[in-house]
């Protein structure tokens, strides 16, 4: 038995225990150790976007390897890995052709007639499993290609929020925008994937790295984790800032927050040529868009899934750089919690005030 946040209806998670299968030959049995508290967890809570209930969130997770199935190759027993919610097939088109967070997962799920992974504790039915993962859960039975091994000397609460926040933020910078040194960077909404994507700018070497959130607190974050300006998000003249900063705009506005504003924002803090492109999970009947005279001017718009990463080869290379001291994950986390605090800590999220909470198995 395992102990979880099971979302029951929209609207708020409740303590409950699940039983997982037994690993089947691909499959990886995790004790999770850590899992952080994502802005995409909070839009299936609240029922923005749709979800078979009743399931389990959580996407942002690290763990140590407890079973592995008889075809495993890439983990085994005693391992530490991160998990990944965009699980890769390995032979698609998007696969072969390296876009595996654009995979929709194919073979890594368990087929319709089968057991499904997670059921309620009394045997009563099924628990679905969410983006592949369904981490809030003291044990995750995963495809093993959501997860990868990482290196045992770092620590987990750390390691889980690169799975999501620091994978799309920072991946977007290397793989998405490929920022060279130089470059002006415009990050709009400083929560973890904003402020990962501000660190990754300092990293690539950006010359100017612009960060726009309305809140005080969170733009003072900015600044310990690289942005060199700041501005308000919610200020009349935002662009016409991030313009003059820049020097005429920046190269790459990349939106972290999935609002219409922010993206509007994005996209008008452009120069000629440059690139915005769309991280947050904006309202389904959201839609960004360029005008003539930006398309004239040469102007791109674009989205980058879990910052288009590579995930076995990006996640090892991030973790190594937390030990380097390059990365900076320790000013991401804002608290670490018990399960049993879940709801208030997506209360604080809806507060905005705060980046990441984490929440620490025992």
């Amino acid at each position: 038995m395992a102990k979880a946040a099971i979302l029951e209806e929209v609207g708020k998670l409740t303590i409950g225990e699940v039983k997982l299968a037994d690993p089947g030959p691909r499959e990886v049995l995790i004790d999770t150790k850590a899992c952080g508290l994502c802005h995409s967890d909070l839009h299936f809570i609240e029922g923005a976007y749709p979800h078979p209930l009743p399931g389990i969130p959580g996407h942002e997770a690290a763990g140590v390897v407890r079973a592995v199935g008889s075809e495993v190759k890439t983990v085994k027993p005693g391992d530490h890995v991160v998990s990944c919610l965009s699980a890769f097939c390995g032979h698609c088109e998007f696969c072969v052709t390296g876009r595996m967070a654009l995979c929709l997962g194919g073979d890594t799920r368990r087929a319709p007639d089968a057991a499904p992974r997670i059921m309620r504790a009394d045997g009563s039915g099924p628990v679905m499993q969410m983006l592949n993962l369904s981490a809030f859960c003291e044990q995750m039975l995963i495809h093993e290609h959501a997860c990868v091994a990482i290196d045992k000397d770092m620590p987990l609460d750390r390691a889980a929020v690169i799975g999501c926040a620091v994978t799309t933020g920072a991946g977007t910078i290397f793989n998405a925008a490929k920022v060279v040194p130089g470059e002006t960077v415009a990050v709009i909404g400083c929560g973890g994937v904003g402020l990962a994507a501000i660190n990754a700018a300092r990293i690539a070497g950006a010359g100017k790295v612009i960060a726009a959130d309305p809140m005080p607190e969170k733009r003072e974050l900015a600044k310990v984790l690289g942005a060199t300006h700041t501005v308000d998000a919610l200020a009349s003249d935002a662009a016409k800032q991030i313009h003059e900063i820049s020097g005429g705009g920046v190269h790459y506005a990349i939106e972290a927050v999935g609002r219409q504003a922010s993206a509007d924002l994005a996209v008008a803090s452009l120069r000629r040529g440059g690139t915005a492109i769309i991280l947050g999970m904006m309202p389904l009947d959201c839609k960004v868009g360029l005008g003539a005279m930006d398309l004239l001017s040469g102007k791109k718009l674009q989205g980058a899934i879990m910052g288009m990463n590579h995930f076995p080869v990006d996640l090892p290379r991030l973790v190594d750089f937390y030990m380097r001291g390059l990365l900076d994950l320790d000013t991401i986390i804002a608290e670490r919690i018990p399960l049993e605090a879940i709801n208030e800590g997506f209360d604080k999220m809806r507060g905005g005030h705060s980046a990441r909470s984490v929440v620490v198995f025992d």
